[in-house]
């Protein structure tokens, strides 16, 4: 009997943003060739009108897992947000049983990272965990532009809960920087998808107090 090879590629999208869920995708294929004719990246080098087209082709010729995080379940956690990664990354890499998987490593320690993830597996593939592992495989790739427009299409409905017009939700964006500062002279709290447990979320909080 011939066992077919299944190559899966899982990143995450939203790992340090004030606001927002932290959004993982896994993508699983027989062969990467027609993404790499797609011409599949890291999400970040590409246009949010790019990314939607290649998302919807990605969807249509692969095996796709998706995986929400709100920020209240991050908050909740006990552990690192690298652990809960690895523990994300094995659940939709047991959904879709590859034969080989490719990791985005979260860790500084790219062995470590696999490690971590395999020991929460079910399934067996050989696991490899590189940084930057969204620019080297297209399955990575394909990952990454899926968890990416995920997150941007959580995001404006965030806002719009919130009565606000579009915020990216990251620390580095002024407007939702200045959006939580406000929010939180105003009503005395931050708002809800908020990462409450952020060092300069906290610190953010605790100032407003003193």
């Amino acid at each position: 009997m011939i066992l077919t090879l299944v190559l899966c590629g899982v990143d995450a999208a939203g790992r340090g943003p004030a606001m927002g869920p932290l959004v993982a995708a896994a993508v699983a294929v027989d062969d990467d060739g027609p993404l790499r004719k797609m011409g599949v990246k890291d999400s970040k080098k590409l246009t949010p009108e790019r990314r939607t087209e290649l998302a919807i082709s990605i969807r249509e010729l692969a095996r796709v897992e998706v995986k929400v995080i709100p920020a209240a379940d991050i908050d909740a956690r006990g552990d690192t947000l690298n652990e809960l990664e690895a523990e994300v990354f094995a659940e939709l890499l047991d959904r879709l049983g590859p034969t080989e998987a490719f990791l985005d490593a979260c860790d500084t320690n790219e062995g470590r990272f696999a490690r971590m993830v395999g020991s929460k597996l079910r399934c067996h593939p050989r696991l490899v965990a590189k940084h930057r592992a969204d620019d080297i495989y297209p399955v990575v790739s394909a990952a990454s532009i899926i968890a990416k427009t995920v997150r941007d299409a959580e995001m404006p409905q965030i806002c719009t809960g919130l009565g606000i017009g579009p915020l990216s939700g990251y620390c580095g964006d002024r407007h939702t920087m200045e959006f939580l500062e406000g929010y939180l002279k105003e009503h005395g709290s931050l708002p809800p998808h908020t990462r409450m447990s952020w060092k300069n979320i906290r610190k953010m909080s605790s100032d407003s107090k003193t």
